[in-house]
């Protein structure tokens, strides 16, 4: 007989502060903790396994840390549950700070825990001291958190831990981190069950600036030819600011990271404005009859405003909302700011257009579809026209060999079925899925995930490998939704070992990787700004051997007809990933000019 040492002795089993943890956890329905096993963390993993044993909350086991917090934030996008990682100390801790500062700038509440060296031993040479005596993790995580501190006495775990879980969900949300020193983890807890009610204390108010929002729907009055930017923060109200954009007859633009919220269908879209966007939303931002530009739930950074342009939206023609005011201060010269929640910004303002005819806007009879095409998830969108340009659109057609990004982006999206989530990774795998990948889903308003939608990509800090972990994540939100990443050759030699991950716990992700033996966005960037051509180039690899050696099922592709003849359905519903290695066409210059721009242009 299997005796587990803990609570042989323990056998009153006596919660420890682990245990404890671990409840407040279940209160938030967390189903999940990402992370990687070691000594000083142990207490924790003690914990979470006899957790599992009660169904409670369970350990997934990332190969890299980073990645194990990039399946954490995966797991909110999906979820709107916060999402939690774990690390040991020393370099566990440090493994985990690029994925930490990627949930920071995409402002994604996330609980880290990291293991701290036990009191007695700091600084005394401890192994792997990540205490003020040695490498100082507390501090480091600080620059990367809203909120970093040290558990030093059991007594201050409870109201530390409520502390850091209320500050991750104040505008603006993002990561919070507990050090925890391995012996106040397995130390006995002070209370057998929480003492507080966590879900109560987290529920945002509905406090909005009315006089504000007056203002706002007199200018909304007033003004002619209205736009819409929507960005990723718009999840939760994305339905009622399309519902206004009807009863006003204003255009919709998104940014790149927006994308993912607005069906590419929608008759009152005019496309992706900023980085890799399209030329008929910077045009009709720019068009001087354009009277008032309404930019929603945006940070403004430098891809919403293809470089913090100012003849599209950072000028005095523009109205900010934002839920948190820290990126307010990114537009001066708007004349009017609104802050609060968007969902009751909009509730507000559409009860004052309430009595607005809608305007005559003739929708894809996306309702429609035969009940068979439903059944065969058919996606039939040739007969649909997008109500914006692509550049070189005709290239999404062609049928040349190898294939051409833009084919690529055409067939994932006929191949796939509706409610596709797909996420793109950094790199030009970005680019190109921002301006060529146009998801087709049967309902093109309403409301979505919490930061996913049909599309979503990293907004800020742009790790390589971001995709790989933030897909898997998701897929355990949700195995049932087709979940498809979108990487590049160079992120998966970074971050491939994450999808030995898929394959043990049988999740059903694909992911396409584009094949062209370099850093690619490195190498076209250099061409388009007639830099030195160096350091690009990347040996060939059969990824899909690589994916068959660890269990998942790899194919590699060279034509449009292979990826076609690809048995999409079975892909789905296998227990376990599949990796489909696509030769694209190296030739191919990815709309990236405006990143290259700024590049050249920043002094």
């Amino acid at each position: 007989m299997v005796v587990n040492t803990t609570e042989a002795q323990n056998p009153q089993h006596t919660p420890e502060l682990g245990d404890l943890l671990v409840q407040y956890l279940k209160q938030l329905k967390v189903e999940y903790v990402f992370g990687v096993p070691g000594g000083a963390i142990e207490p924790l993993y003690n914990a979470l396994a006899r957790s599992e044993r009660k169904n409670g909350p369970r350990p997934i086991t990332a190969r890299h840390e980073t990645g194990a917090a990039f399946m954490a934030e995966g797991y909110t996008r999906q979820t709107g549950i916060m999402g939690v990682c774990c690390a040991t100390t020393g370099p566990g801790t440090t493994n985990l700070i690029t994925g930490v500062a990627s949930a920071y700038e995409n402002q994604i509440p996330m609980l880290v825990i990291s293991a701290q060296t036990a009191l007695p031993h700091f600084g005394r040479g401890a192994l792997q001291d990540s205490s003020c005596s040695g490498i100082n993790t507390v501090a480091m995580m600080h620059h990367c958190t809203r909120h970093s501190t040290l558990i030093s006495h059991v007594k201050q775990f409870e109201e530390k831990l409520v502390t850091a879980i209320m500050t991750a969900h104040q505008a603006p949300n993002g990561p919070v981190h507990l050090s925890v020193p391995s012996d106040i983890m397995r130390a006995y807890a002070p209370t057998p069950i929480p003492t507080y009610d966590l879900p109560s204390l987290i529920r945002n108010g509905s406090v909005s600036d009315l006089n504000a929002i007056e203002r706002f729907c007199s200018l909304l009055e007033r003004k002619n030819n209205i736009v819409f930017v929507i960005g990723p923060d718009c999840s939760q109200a994305v339905a009622k600011i399309l519902e206004l954009a009807k009863r006003i007859d204003a255009k919709v633009v998104t940014t790149p990271d927006g994308k993912g919220l607005v069906s590419p269908y929608h008759p009152l879209y005019r496309g992706v404005t900023g980085f890799a966007g399209h030329d008929s939303a910077s045009e009709l931002l720019s068009d001087s009859e354009t009277e008032l530009i309404v930019a929603i739930g945006t940070n403004l950074g430098e891809w919403a405003t293809g470089g913090w342009n100012h003849h599209t939206i950072l000028n005095n023609r523009l109205v900010h909302i934002q839920a948190s005011d820290d990126k307010l201060t990114r537009s001066p010269m708007a004349q009017l700011h609104i802050q609060g929640q968007l969902r009751i910004i909009f509730d507000n303002t559409l009860k004052h257009f309430q009595g607005n005819q809608l305007s005559e806007i003739i929708e894809p009879e996306t309702e429609r579809q035969s009940a068979q095409e439903e059944k065969d998830k058919v996606v039939p969108i040739s007969d649909f026209k997008l109500p914006f340009r692509m550049r070189d659109e005709f290239k999404c057609y062609n049928d040349k060999t190898p294939i051409k990004p833009q084919r690529l982006m055409r067939l994932l999206t006929e191949l796939f079925p509706p409610q596709t989530c797909y996420i793109a990774d950094n790199g030009n795998s970005c680019a190109w899925a921002i301006h060529y990948l146009q998801p087709f889903e049967r309902r093109i308003s309403g409301k979505r995930c919490y930061r996913s939608g049909l599309f979503c990509m990293c907004q800020g800090f742009y790790s390589m490998g971001w995709a790989i972990g933030v897909a898997i994540g998701m897929s355990f939100a949700d195995r049932k939704r087709p979940t498809v990443c979108i990487t590049g050759d160079g992120s998966l030699l970074m971050s491939g070992h994450e999808i030995s991950v898929a394959v043990q716990e049988c999740l059903p992700v694909i992911f396409v990787i584009l094949n062209d033996s370099s850093y690619g966005m490195v190498k076209h960037g250099q061409l388009l700004g007639q830099a030195e051509s160096t350091s690009f180039k990347l040996n060939q690899v059969d990824f899909a051997t690589y994916a068959n050696s660890i269990g998942a099922t790899g194919i590699q592709i060279t034509t449009g007809e292979e990826l076609k003849a690809v048995d999409i359905d079975a892909a789905l519903s296998r227990p376990g990933p599949t990796v489909l290695d696509i030769q694209i066409d190296i030739q191919e210059i990815p709309p990236i000019s405006s990143r290259v721009f700024v590049l050249n242009n920043n002094a």
